[in-house]
């Protein structure tokens, strides 16, 4: 039947290289499909998205469920596929010359020209004939009687009534000839996952640092008493560096010394001691029973623990001794240390994913992940993944996904583009960001642009991170309070997924190590002791952000991001809107820490629907104020002594 097939399905968005990896959505999330589609001459066309579910294990749905394409212009049609579930879905397109439309539309115009339509009528018969092959007892029995009333000359006005009826669209329709449609060329996948790996508000802690008493290890009891000040704040993930056992070969010490003190707990990412690995917790920090009642009462607070992954080892893990292979040793019979120049990391060891024993290496690296998925873990924060195999995470993300739902990977990956790119590509859910280093309004133009309205949109979560424990930027170095002020505002509502480095982002604390972009005394190499309950404005506002991005849905979502004019450079202004609630938000930010701004922005009236232009109301969801706008054009002021920002909200 290759012959009889008239169509062509051309440019097919969206689809990731070529259909080699998945688009993503979340749940009830649509994915709006497009393609240009056309075949020879001027006969009418028809064609469907057709999608099903793919079953764990390798299976699929046997039935293709279709949705009607809309025609647009120009050869363009698209469709838009909303899925209900998490998984993943195979999708394609079916096109065909629909000879029954355009039968009708010839008949039509005979019609609307007074010409004798017998002969027509009978071409349809004629068409209801060639269905009846493909029709179901049912079925033919009705294209019987249509037939009867197309060949009856004393009928004509009936048979008008009947062929123009949706009834006997749909019959047609069903009974078209599929073997002469044309599929496209590939089959895509699509790759559905919960809400939070698009919506979440991550808060990074060392659980050693929770004790109430200065210098004692904090242990999981402690950090379950800090619990419910971090969701007051309404953060919903909690994020722990690694809390496994430290090793103490090459430990380093305070300010990352290469030579520690004794007393020094060392980093927690040099995973591994006598007392374990990877599925051990360091034994000050408590009992496994300890971390279950710890994740418990997380998950009664709404909230979800994320564990840290980091495929590296202290010289003293297990993994070095029992499976030496899976490093690599120099000449003089040392193992190569970590290296990402100009850090040295003298107390870490990669993993060799060169080794000859990989398949080994990657099941164990596999049943680490699954251990704590068993211990109510579903979210990972991975160090440093672009170090690793490409190929390997593209096999461990898929094997974990096609065996446990909800699982979410956070690439902690601030390296190249393409790289990170990549291992969004390769399944991971969100990806740490460069917004970390945007400081100027045409940096954070240009780069929402590119993450929202780019290819990047359909597989690319970004999370955007103000600090980490390893990044103090200068946006934050010696800045006074209304910095925080600021880039919490901005990670918060550029960005649906972010988070931040607690507590001592909240507490404004940003004194820099001499000569790099790093806290001095870092919390990486000694343990703090801090009042948890300590109330500061940026922890308000903080607090004030989680529950304006819980109770406004245009905030759920980074993909809505349109930027309005300014004419002040020192000033950001963006729009954000959910269709669906009809939530409208005009967000106006100060990147100015030091000095009052004023300007004027403009409001996309055309965007946001406004009915009377010349007058209507916004309420800044920040302050409580209400104020009477005009036109397009309005006048702001920003002040960093109270808060540099506006989210106002439109009323209409």
């Amino acid at each position: 039947m290759e012959g009889l097939k008239r169509i062509v399905i051309e440019h097919v968005y969206p689809q990731i290289d070529c259909g080699k990896h998945p688009v993503k959505r979340i749940v009830n999330e649509p994915m709006k499909l497009s393609a240009d589609i056309f075949g020879d001459g001027h006969d009418k066309l028809e064609a469907v998205l057709l999608y099903r579910k793919q079953k764990k294990k390798g299976g699929r749905d046997k039935k293709w469920n279709e949705i009607p394409m809309n025609f647009e212009e120009n050869d363009h049609w698209t469709a838009s596929l909303i899925p209900e579930e998490t998984g993943y879905y195979e999708y394609t397109l079916e096109a065909w010359v629909d000879h029954y439309a355009t039968w009708l539309s010839d008949l039509e115009k005979k019609m609307e020209a007074g010409q004798d339509i017998k002969l027509q009528l009978l071409i349809g018969a004629e068409l209801m004939e060639k269905a009846k092959e493909r029709a179901t007892v049912g079925q033919k029995k009705k294209l019987e009687k249509w037939m009867t009333l197309l060949k009856d000359p004393k009928s004509e006005g009936r048979a008008i009534e009947q062929v123009f009826s949706k009834e006997t669209a749909e019959m047609m329709y069903n009974t078209r000839d599929k073997k002469i449609a044309t599929w496209y060329e590939k089959v895509l996948i699509l790759k559905v996952e919960r809400k939070r790996a698009l919506f979440s508000a991550w808060y990074e802690f060392f659980p050693r640092s929770s004790s109430e008493h200065k210098g004692k290890h904090g242990t999981f009891k402690d950090s379950e008493k800090i619990l419910p000040e971090i969701a007051r704040m309404g953060f919903n993930v909690i994020y722990l560096p690694p809390i496994h056992p430290i090793g103490l070969s090459h430990r380093k010490g305070i300010n990352n010394a290469t030579e520690a003190n004794p007393g020094d707990p060392g980093s927690p990412w040099a995973i591994g001691s006598k007392e374990g690995g990877h599925k051990a917790i360091h034994p000050e920090l408590g009992s496994l029973e300890d971390f279950k009642s710890f994740v418990e009462k997380a998950h009664d607070l709404d909230m979800e623990i994320a564990l840290d992954f980091a495929i590296q080892c202290s010289p003293d893990h297990p993994y070095v001794k029992a499976h030496p292979q899976w490093f690599k040793w120099r000449p003089d019979g040392t193992v190569q240390y970590a290296e990402n120049p100009p850090k040295k990391y003298q107390d870490v060891l990669p993993v060799n994913f060169e080794t000859e024993d990989w398949k080994n290496l990657w099941e164990e690296l596999k049943s680490i992940v699954e251990y704590w998925i068993d211990k109510g873990i579903k979210i990972f924060r991975v160090d440093n993944p672009h170090t690793k195999s490409f190929v390997f995470w593209n096999w461990l993300i898929r094997e974990i996904n096609e065996k446990h739902d909800g699982i979410i990977f956070l690439a902690e990956a601030f390296t190249r583009p393409r790289v990170m790119e990549k291992l969004a590509k390769l399944g991971f859910t969100q990806s740490y960001t460069y917004f970390t280093w945007r400081n100027t309004k045409e940096d954070f133009i240009e780069y929402l642009t590119e993450l929202s309205k780019s290819e990047l949109r359909e597989y690319f979560r970004p999370n955007f991170w103000p600090n980490t424990p390893d990044i103090l930027p200068v946006s934050l170095e010696d800045q006074p309070e209304s910095a925080f002020l600021i880039r919490i505002v901005l990670a918060s509502t550029l960005s649906s997924n972010f988070g931040i480095y607690g507590p001592l982002f909240e507490f404004n604390l940003n004194e820099a190590y001499p000569g790099k972009e790093e806290y001095t005394r870092s919390e990486k190499y000694e343990i703090k002791n801090w009042d948890w309950h300590k109330s500061t404005k940026t922890k308000e506002l903080i607090t004030r952000l989680n529950l304006l991005r819980l109770e406004n849905h245009a905030l759920q979502t980074t993909w809505n991001i349109e930027f309005s004019e300014t004419d002040n450079k020192m000033i950001l202004c963006y729009s954000k809107i959910d269709e669906d609630s009809g939530n409208k938000l005009l967000i106006v930010v100060s990147l100015d820490p030091d000095h009052s701004q004023s300007g004027w922005v403009k409001m996309p009236v055309d965007l946001f629907k406004i009915k009377n232009p010349n007058s209507y109301n916004v309420h800044d969801l920040l302050n409580g104020s209400n104020y009477m706008w005009q036109n397009e054009w309005n006048y702001v002021e920003l002040h960093p002594q109270s808060i540099p920002a506006h989210i106002f909200r439109i009323e209409t």
